[in-house]
């Protein structure tokens, strides 16, 4: 399994943005899909964006779309999640998580093998 580590929470005012970075262990990231969840006190995990080893797919949840983008670059077995114009409803904990090729269920996390520690992001109204 690939190992995750997760960066570049905090807290910010609604309308701002932030990078979060996720770097992974191994020699074989370019084969592994992709993902960000959140999850915010109370509440379930729930998906925000995908991609697929090659970039070739992104997918997102319809609350973060247009707003955050999913990226990666291989040669630095990084993963990243940009998020503009936040709001006070993204303030959660974020995951990065890692699973071996693409699936038509990337929007589940019983779909992911590995996951970060997580990193906190809080937006302030």
């Amino acid at each position: 399994q690939v190992q995750l580590v997760e960066s570049g929470g905090g807290l910010v005012q609604a309308g701002d943005s932030l990078r979060l970075s996720c770097a992974a262990s191994g020699r074989t990231f370019s084969t592994y899909a992709m993902a960000w969840f959140r999850q915010a006190p109370g509440k379930e995990r729930e998906f925000v964006a995908a991609i697929s080893g090659s970039s070739s797919y992104t997918y997102y949840a319809n609350s973060v779309k247009g707003r955050f983008t999913i990226s990666r670059d291989n040669a630095k077995n990084t993963v990243y999640l940009q998020m503009n114009s936040l709001k006070p409803e993204d303030t959660a904990v974020y995951y990065c998580a890692a699973r071996i090729s693409w699936s038509p269920y990337y929007y589940s996390s019983s779909s992911y093998s590995s996951w970060g520690q997580g990193t906190q992001v809080t937006v302030s109204s």
